[in-house]
């Protein structure tokens, strides 16, 4: 699964890893995340993710 990094501060979502502590479970592709989760580092936007 494609892993994304955040725009703004340069945080990798890792589909693997996912973010649990804000309730997204490992093996969670980005597009599957809800719309309104945001960077666990800084609070950007999903729309502000890009593939890496």
């Amino acid at each position: 699964m494609t892993k994304y990094e955040c725009n703004l501060c340069g945080y990798v979502y890792d589909p693997a890893k996912g973010d649990p502590e804000n309730g997204i479970a490992p093996g969670t592709a980005f597009h599957d995340i809800p719309d309104d989760w945001v960077c666990p580092l800084c609070g950007a936007t999903k729309d502000n993710f890009s593939p890496l």
